[in-house]
């Protein structure tokens, strides 16, 4: 991975070149930048066309469960928005971060779960092709219709993904015409730019995709979008999780009423009282940098220090555990508290290999020369020794 902003930066000090950055949901770093004269600053206060920003609606999704009237995975209130936008000819986009059927599923019995071979997640379940796949590696396996554990035949599924939601969208509007976005019907050739000319030439309805349709879509229809489970994004476990979520909703809801009437999003949540959801649902950009400036003050983390991410992996876990251990001993006694690890990441274990992180925290205004230098020698040391041969090092400056 990289980033494109950083890229972009970088080329254009290469060439002495003039770069333009322009963002309705700037990063934290870039927005601190341009606040503190490391940037030029200009804001636009109002679209194109001085249309107003769309209407954003939060609905309590613990409610509409406790009073049975969920249908599927649709609060009432959405449903009626979406059958009004139908009858009145508008086109919607349905936002869900997750592809596949269902991320999970689970032993009714025993909680048993078919996972990965590979790696330390859960397969997800493909209703299409009828298989469960891992999105960390590509494995695949055929859906199981007894438990592996105990023998039961009830397997439940956990959570939803955009094949679910496609599949209930045709049984609760039958006669809309609805397509689905994410990585599994994009893998084509020309596929994405087809659906793309589909629902700008009025042939789908209705949408549901994935990250996809959140950025760069402009169509002159489309007076509704619902995002249907704005908790998911909010609970990552990254410091960048709120602000992640604040960009990527108020990214998707900006897809309604770009042009002559004011639009409508439906952001269905179990939090109603949700700080970011609060700022979403104001436009409140400021807001949400001053509240996560102030955490990631206290806490050290940017803009206030540069972060190097060292991965480190090993098929053997015991080993894994010592070599990492040792690593941070020797990186402590150059960079002190600024040292935080090893721990596991959320998925320990992909393609074989377990994983521990090491991160280290750099002031600003402290030399990061030095800091890589200083870790260049540290890792030399631990690669030119055969012990450590086996060992795979990672760093990454800045990580995304």
């Amino acid at each position: 991975n990289y980033n494109a902003r950083d890229a972009a930066i970088y080329l254009s000090r290469l060439h002495q070149a003039r770069i333009l950055l322009g963002s309705a949901t700037p990063s934290i770093e870039s927005y601190y930048n341009a606040k503190n004269d490391k940037y030029g600053f200009v804001e636009l206060n109002s679209r194109y066309g001085d249309i107003s920003l769309p209407d954003i609606n939060v609905v309590d999704m613990r409610k509409a469960y406790l009073k049975k009237q969920m249908q599927y995975h649709f609060t009432p209130y959405l449903l009626d928005e979406i059958r009004e936008s139908l009858e009145g000819g508008n086109q919607i986009i349905l936002f869900q971060n997750r592809r596949g059927y269902s991320p999970i599923l689970e032993c009714e019995a025993c909680s048993w779960s078919p996972n990965c071979r590979y790696c330390d997640i859960s397969l997800t379940y493909h209703k299409g092709v009828n298989i469960l796949r891992c999105h960390y590696c590509g494995y695949t396996d055929n859906r199981s219709l007894e438990c592996k554990t105990c023998g039961h035949n009830n397997i439940i599924d956990k959570g939803f993904g955009t094949e679910q939601i496609e599949e209930e969208l045709h049984v609760l509007f039958p006669e809309a015409r609805i397509q689905r976005m994410d990585h599994d019907t994009t893998r084509r050739k020309n596929s994405y730019s087809r659906i793309i000319t589909q629902f700008e030439d009025g042939i789908i309805d209705i949408l549901v995709g994935t990250q996809m349709v959140t950025k760069g879509l402009d169509f002159d229809n489309v007076n509704l979008v619902g995002i249907l489970n704005a908790d998911n994004i909010l609970k990552f476990p990254n410091f960048r999780s709120f602000e992640r979520g604040f960009q990527v909703m108020s990214q998707v809801s900006g897809r309604a009423g770009r042009k002559h009437k004011v639009g409508k999003v439906v952001l269905q949540t179990y939090d109603v009282n949700h700080e970011v959801i609060n700022q979403i649902k104001n436009h409140d950009y400021n807001l949400m940098y001053k509240t996560q400036l102030k955490e990631r003050k206290i806490f050290k983390y940017p803009p206030f220090v540069r972060l190097i991410s060292l991965n480190l992996q090993h098929k053997d876990k015991q080993k894994l555990k010592l070599f990492s251990k040792t690593i941070a001993l020797s990186l402590r006694k150059s960079f002190d508290k600024r040292i935080l690890g090893p721990e596991d990441p959320p998925v320990s274990k992909v393609r074989n290999y377990y994983n521990k992180n090491i991160l280290i925290k750099i002031e600003v205004g402290s030399s990061l020369v030095n800091a890589k230098t200083i870790l260049s020698q540290i890792i030399d040391k631990y690669r030119s020794q055969s012990n450590f041969k086996s060992l795979r090092m990672n760093i990454d400056v800045d990580p995304i």
